[in-house]
């Protein structure tokens, strides 16, 4: 399959997915996804989609924890 933005490429994968929701990040491991080796471009199926936002709505409980560190932009200089 070829990619639509670049033609690159594209094979299937397992990938995280980053998403925020209510001021919170959430990420969503091992989520299958058709990706451009070229330009990195990531088609996802729509009930792949699906699946995640039933998650996320739902405040479906984490299966772990991790501690993100944060930097505002702004203090970037």
């Amino acid at each position: 399959m070829k990619c639509n933005l670049c033609g690159g490429q594209v094979v299937d994968r397992e990938v995280s997915y980053t998403i925020e929701f209510k001021e919170r990040l959430h990420i969503i491991e091992h989520v299958p996804a058709r990706e451009c080796l070229q330009c990195g471009e990531r088609l996802y199926s729509p009930k792949t989609i699906e699946k995640i936002q039933k998650a996320i709505w739902q405040s479906r409980k984490p299966d772990r924890y991790i501690e993100t560190p944060v930097i505002d932009y702004v203090s970037i200089g």
